[in-house]
C-alpha cells in the first residue's frame, strides 16, 4: 500500500525547506536508509534519509521551497494508484510543485491564507490599538501575510488622508506598481535562513526588551599576551579566541549573566556555551563552543576555525549549532568600532565586539599611544538587570586587561 512521506521539521524552528537536489528520480527503488534528495534548512543542508522502502512513485516537489509536512514523495508498488493521498496535501508553492493534474485546483488556494485569525507582530498590533485602525482591514507584508510595522504605519498614513479615503477599497491594487522592478533593479529571492533570521530576529527585538552597556577595554595587555603565545604555541590564536575565553571565564563568575529566559522560569544554565556568528553567504549561522569555560585558547582556535568552515559550506551538524547560553557577535575585523545586536534566543545577552584600534590614552599621567576595543553588551531586561550587566562587563575588562585573571 503507497505510503506518504511529508516534509519533516529537521530543525526546531523549520516552518519549510528548500529541496536542492534529488538523488532518486520517479520509478527508482528505495530501500530503508537511501538519501531521497538534499534539503537546505533554516540552518544547514541536509540529506533527507527514507525510513520506508518501496518505488517512488511520486515527487511532490522538484526543486524549490516546501512547507513543513507538506507531501515530499510517495512510495509504493509499481504502477500503484496514489491518487487519493494526494487530497490531504497541505499547501505548497504552486511554481515548486511537479506537474500533476490533479493537484491544479490546490493551486489557486494555495495563496490564500486558512487560518482567519490576523496574523501581526506584538509592535504592529500596539501601533493599530494606538491609532485606531482595525487589523483586519490591512494587508500584511510580512511571512505569510503577517502584518508588521511598515504596513500599520502605511494604514495609518492612509487612514489620515482624506483625498484617499474614497479610494481605500482599491488600496491594495494601487500598491502593485510602486513594488514592479525596473530595469535597474535586482530582485533576489529570499533563502529559508534569512527567511529564518528575519523571523527570529524580529521576535527576540520586539518580545525581549533590550538594553545595552558598552565599555572600552585597554588591549594592551592582551595583545602583549597573544604575541607570547604565539611564538611559542603550535596554534595561532586570535583575539577573537581570547575574547571567548574572557567570556567563558566571566560567564562562570556572574551566573545571572549565563542564563535563559523560558516564560515561566530563568534558567540559569549549568554550562557555559558560547554561540560565535559567522556570515555565510544566505546570512548568518552560530555554531556553538560547548564548555568554553572549560577549554584553552589553542582549543577554542581549532574549534572556531573548523566550525566556522564548515558553516560556510553548510556541513554543520544541527547539534553543533543549538544549545548556546550568550553569544558573541565580531565584526572588528571588518574595522567596526562600536555597533548592538540583537539578543540570539534563548540566550539573555549577546555580546558585540568592535575593532581594536590605536589613540591616545592616558597611563601613568601620561598620554601616550594604546589599543582600545569597545564592546556592547545587548542584555533580556526580563532576565539581566543593569547591574548585573555591568558587573558581568567589569570582569571580561579584567580578563582581558590583565590576560591571566582568565586563567585563573
Amino acid at each position: 500500500m503507497a505510503e506518504v512521506i511529508r516534509m519533516p521539521r529537521m530543525t526546531p524552528t523549520m516552518e519549510e525547506g528548500v529541496i536542492a537536489t534529488w538523488l532518486k528520480k520517479v520509478g527508482d527503488p528505495i530501500q530503508v536508509g537511501d538519501i531521497l534528495c538534499e534539503v537546505e534548512t533554516d540552518k544547514a543542508t541536509m540529506e533527507l534519509e527514507s525510513f520506508q522502502k518501496g518505488t517512488l512513485l511520486y515527487i511532490g516537489v522538484e526543486q524549490g521551497p516546501i512547507k513543513a509536512d507538506a507531501i515530499l514523495a510517495i512510495l509504493g508498488q509499481p504502477g500503484e494508484d496514489f491518487s487519493a493521498l494526494l487530497t490531504d496535501a497541505p499547501a505548497a508553492p504552486a511554481t515548486s510543485v511537479a506537474a500533476a493534474p490533479e493537484l491544479q485546483p490546490a493551486a489557486a488556494p494555495a495563496a490564500i491564507p486558512t487560518d482567519t485569525r490576523t496574523k501581526a507582530s506584538p509592535l504592529a498590533r500596539s501601533m493599530a490599538k494606538e491609532a485606531g485602525v482595525d487589523l483586519s482591514t490591512i494587508k500584511g507584508s510580512g511571512d505569510d501575510g503577517r502584518i508588521v510595522k511598515r504596513d500599520v504605519v502605511t494604514a495609518v498614513s492612509s487612514h489620515s488622508a482624506p483625498a484617499v479615503q474614497p479610494m481605500r477599497p482599491a488600496a491594495a491594487p494601487a500598491a502593485a506598481p510602486a513594488a514592479a522592478a525596473t530595469a535597474a533593479d535586482i530582485d533576489t529571492p529570499v533563502s529559508t535562513m534569512r527567511k529564518t533570521i528575519a523571523r527570529r530576529l524580529s521576535e527576540s527585538k520586539f518580545s525581549a526588551p533590550h538594553f545595552y552597556l558598552t565599555v572600552e577595554i585597554n588591549m594592551d595587555a592582551a595583545a602583549a599576551a597573544r604575541e607570547q603565545i604565539n611564538s611559542v604555541a603550535p596554534v595561532k590564536v586570535s583575539f577573537n579566541d581570547m575574547v571567548i575565553k574572557a567570556c567563558a571565564s566571566a560567564l562562570k563568575r556572574h551566573p545571572d549573566i549565563n542564563s535563559s529566559w523560558l516564560g515561566d522560569v530563568i534558567r540559569q544554565n549549568g554550562h557555559v556555551n558560547i554561540g560565535v556568528a559567522v556570515a555565510v553567504p544566505d546570512g548568518l549561522v552560530v555554531p556553538v563552543i560547548r564548555d568554553a569555560d572549560t577549554k584553552s585558547l589553542s582549543q577554542i582556535n581549532n574549534e572556531v576555525k573548523d566550525k566556522a568552515g564548515r558553516a560556510k559550506d553548510k556541513k554543520l551538524g544541527l547539534d553543533e549549532m543549538q544549545g548556546n547560553t550568550f553569544s558573541i557577535s565580531n565584526l572588528g575585523m571588518f574595522g567596526i568600532e562600536e555597533f548592538t545586536a540583537i539578543i540570539n534566543p534563548p540566550d539573555a545577552c549577546i555580546l558585540a565586539v568592535g575593532a581594536i584600534i590605536e589613540k591616545p590614552v592616558v597611563k601613568n599621567g601620561e598620554i601616550v599611544v594604546g589599543k582600545t576595543m569597545k564592546v556592547t553588551l545587548s542584555c533580556d531586561h526580563r532576565v539581566v538587570d543593569g547591574a548585573m550587566g555591568a558587573q558581568f562587563l567589569q570582569s571580561l575588562k579584567a580578563n582581558l586587561e590583565s590576560p591571566l585573571m582568565m586563567l585563573v
